[in-house]
């Protein structure tokens, strides 16, 4: 049995839902949660334009009304030459998968989302994204220097992973983010198709998870 989240850290509903999860999980520590990334503008070309940043403030207004969490618009807006595309932070998140595969994944992803939606960092830039996911691994002990990160984010196998995980999530039929689902005995279940606050998470998954148990105590 397993939690999976599919998300996209350069996603705004994303962003806000990390600290929802976060506290899901306190409420459920024996469960695993796995992270897959869904690349929502993976491999884009197109310059940001005014347009598009208009849109984007749109919805982190909505995000930051929800979620209370800070959105640096300043710094957005400053970007100039900006294409927004998301595979290279996604690719961050699978290579400090395979750099240390029992930290905290979900760390990781918040740091990488607070790098970008709070302190303004460019996430698009692989020697950005390797200096963050250093910094959140040396803060749960696990301590690899940003040429170690940059060199594993560079490595094609990182770069097959990370293409896996986005085919991945369309196998779940997963069509938006951040999407958090249950799976037990191979059996994919629905948490939450969207951003949700925390109590109703976990009213959901207890739900599923009383679904779950209920035919084993039925059968004693």
């Amino acid at each position: 049995m397993r939690l999976i989240y599919a998300g996209d850290p350069m996603c705004s509903w994303c962003y806000g839902f990390g600290k929802e999860l976060s506290a899901l999980m306190t409420l459920h520590p024996g469960l695993r949660l796995d992270i897959v990334v869904g690349g929502v503008r993976a491999g884009a070309t197109d310059l940001l334009d005014d347009a598009g940043k208009a849109f984007r403030l749109n919805h982190w207004e909505r995000v930051e009304a929800n979620s209370g969490l800070p959105f640096n618009r300043e710094a957005f807006l400053a970007r100039e030459n900006f294409v927004y595309d998301t595979e290279p932070v996604c690719r961050a998140v699978v290579a400090a998968r395979r750099i240390a595969p029992q930290a905290d994944l979900l760390a990781v992803f918040r740091a990488l989302q607070a790098a970008f939606y709070a302190e303004g960092r460019d996430t698009t830039d692989g020697r950005v994204l390797a200096q963050v996911v250093a910094e959140a691994l040396g803060a749960q002990g696990f301590l690899f220097d940003a040429d170690h990160v940059h060199d594993v984010w560079s490595a094609p196998g990182t770069l097959a992973e990370t293409r896996s995980d986005f085919r991945f999530v369309r196998t779940l039929g997963v069509r938006s983010f951040p999407a958090l689902l249950l799976e037990v005995d191979g059996q994919v279940k629905e948490v939450s198709p969207g951003y949700a606050h925390v109590g109703v998470l976990d009213h959901h998954l207890r739900n599923l998870l009383a679904q779950v148990h209920r035919p084993a105590i039925e059968r004693a």
